[in-house]
């Protein structure tokens, strides 16, 4: 979500550049590389490493009391938590972060190389799969599950998986039902084979700080977004090859995802709480929101009238009442 209005300023300066470098893709790559190089020197891991099946998860843990899984959106990593609400959130629960299976410093999940051909993308169902076995070896024990936009629908594949192990969801803007229409170009174009091969280095190497954060003012629209954001978020860690286009293809299966996913959400015995902005156009809250409550039982809907797609931020006092009430429903408070 936050390459939109950076591919086509990307590609011009990345033709200037190689004009006048020469080298073609040698040269390229050679610019891709410093700038993911100092991307990951400037944003190394805040947590942990956990193996699963040979591939490393990264989490990051703090607090104490009722377990806690935070989840993650498209594009984003578990530090988007760590700017605001996971500190108050460690004062009620353990709190475990993930960066999801091939975002921020989290491998993809067994089985899913990193070819830049390769169009393959873990579900969420399968996401939920690798970070349930990553919380086993923390030792987490019927947790609540809070997943905040893509990382909406792996918090309800995690309740779809383990039913009878999860104290309760909390979806936060969450993608949960398909949408009418196609995506946004880019992520058709980089999640192609073609376009993860040719066109995600020109964005990798050349696209701005200030486009980053001027693409990322969408994101909290119509709220504004809070200074130094894209810095503190480690926006850089997203620009790096494999990472653009997983996480593009992770979206582009999103939606048949979903269809598969939606006729069991009846079967999810668990309280639900769903938080989501009215004003949300990243995720809409008439395409989601407004249909999942219908189609759990045990759920309870909290719009936030006006609010955008981060009200985790924008919001955090609300997001928190949420959470406190999920644990109370499900009697761990």
């Amino acid at each position: 979500m936050i390459w939109r209005r950076l591919v086509v300023r990307a590609m011009w300066g990345a033709a200037i550049s190689l004009a006048v470098l020469g080298g073609g893709a040698f040269a390229l790559d050679r610019v891709a590389d410093l700038r993911e190089a100092r991307a990951e020197a400037e944003f190394p891991p805040l947590g942990q490493f956990i193996e699963v099946e040979g591939r490393s998860i990264h989490a990051f843990v703090r607090g104490a009391g009722p377990d806690l899984v935070l989840i993650h959106g498209a594009g984003g990593n578990l530090r988007d938590w760590t700017l605001g609400i996971l500190p108050e959130l460690a004062k009620h629960f353990r709190v475990i972060a993930f960066d999801r299976p091939g975002l921020g410093w989290s491998d993809r999940a067994p089985g899913y190389g990193d070819s830049a051909f390769n169009t393959r993308a873990e579900t969420p169902r399968e996401q939920a799969r690798i970070l349930q076995a990553a919380a086993d070896q923390l030792n987490v024990k019927n947790p609540l599950v809070m997943g905040h936009s893509f990382g909406g629908s792996v918090a309800l594949a995690w309740g779809l998986e383990r039913p009878e192990n999860t104290a309760a969801l909390v979806v936060l803007s969450g993608a949960s039902n398909p949408w009418q229409g196609s995506l946004a170009t880019t992520y058709t174009l980089f999640g192609s084979a073609l376009g993860g091969a040719f066109v995600v280095p020109f964005v990798t190497s050349f696209a701005s700080d200030e486009q980053i954060v001027n693409t990322l003012h969408g994101i909290f629209d119509p709220q504004p977004q809070p200074r130094a954001y894209a810095r503190q978020l480690g926006a850089a860690l997203t620009l790096r090859r494999d990472v653009m286009r997983t996480n593009a293809r992770q979206v582009r299966g999103l939606k048949s995802a979903l269809k598969s996913m939606v006729p069991d959400y009846p079967n999810l015995p668990m309280p639900v709480e769903i938080i989501h902005g009215t004003a949300d156009t990243v995720v809409p809250f008439d395409v989601h929101a407004a249909k999942l409550i219908n189609q759990i039982p045990n759920a309870t809907l909290t719009p936030l009238d006006g609010q955008g797609h981060m009200p985790h931020h924008t919001s955090p006092d609300a997001v928190v009442q949420a959470t406190l009430r999920a644990a109370q429903r499900a009697g761990l408070h």
